[in-house]
């Protein structure tokens, strides 16, 4: 079967941002089709009238069936949002080795297989739309989650690489890198946090915990977020990174404008480390 419509493809639609980002696309009459882990996690998309599968972004062969599957019905995905994503936290010495490897799993490798499947239709359609929800958390680096900013660090310079070689075949590729967005990540990172027995940062355990919820404080709406992002990146002509949500101003400012020496002063306070001095 010719695949005749196009479907926008979103990842981690379990809850929060992915979540919304179904609904506000589903909001503006496209075809969506609302992916998670577990399939009794999407009811809601469901009764909406929303495509909802089941897909874990780790299990290559699970995307595969997927995109073959919709290929099948008579779809070709024309926007992927890579939105599934993990946060690791804790200090970084901490932090076991198969854990930075989960970070990097789904916060990297799982969305360029993911664009390796679909980009070849884009290709020979000269059209089409990656979406990767990255974060601030990787252009300003903060202590306690070094995993997890090291892996949107990452995923934002492949966005980088994919937007220059993608963009003479037609393929807008579009970096999203929210600030504080209320969801449901917060209280998952809590309970990711790496912090040994012996761990000399046991003496500031509060604030390597706390660093987990920080991005839940004052945060925006994940509906609020969702809207506003689809709004924005609708015309064909928008910015090629975007950045919504509390503090999603603030940190790339302090990176860009602020001497090394003085933000590591600002970060050192903000999480208590000065405490540590001579531990």
């Amino acid at each position: 079967m010719q695949a005749s419509q196009g479907v926008v493809l979103i990842t981690g639609c379990g809850s929060g941002i992915g979540q919304a980002l179904a609904v506000a696309f589903h909001a503006r009459g496209h075809i969506v089709c609302a992916t998670a882990r577990r399939i009794e996690t999407m009811p809601e998309l469901a009764a909406a009238g929303i495509m909802t599968r089941v897909l874990d972004v780790n299990d290559i062969a699970q995307a595969e069936r997927l995109i073959h599957q919709l290929h099948e019905e008579g779809f070709y995905v024309d926007t992927l949002v890579n939105n599934a994503g993990y946060g690791a936290m804790g200090p970084m010495l901490d932090v076991p080795d198969d854990v930075w490897r989960q970070q990097f799993n789904v916060n990297l490798f799982a969305p360029m297989t993911l664009m390796r499947l679909t980009v070849p239709a884009m290709r020979a359609r000269q059209r089409g739309t990656l979406i990767n929800i990255s974060s601030v958390s990787g252009v300003l680096t903060t202590p306690f989650a070094g995993p997890y900013c090291a892996s949107k660090a990452a995923f934002n310079a492949a966005s980088d690489a994919l937007r220059l070689e993608l963009k003479p075949f037609g393929i807008r590729v579009i970096t999203v890198q929210p600030g504080g967005i209320r969801s449901s990540f917060g209280s998952q990172a809590a309970h990711q946090v790496s912090l040994a027995d012996n761990s000399p940062y046991q003496a500031i355990a509060t604030s390597v915990l706390a660093r987990a919820q920080e991005s839940q404080s004052d945060a925006m709406p994940a509906d609020v977020f969702a809207r506003e992002l689809v709004r924005r990146i609708t015309p064909w002509r928008c910015p090629p990174i975007l950045r919504l949500g509390r503090q999603s101003k603030m940190m790339p400012f302090i990176k860009t404008f602020l001497p090394t020496n003085w933000s590591d002063v600002l970060l050192r306070r903000k999480f208590k480390l000065d405490h540590l001095t001579g531990r």
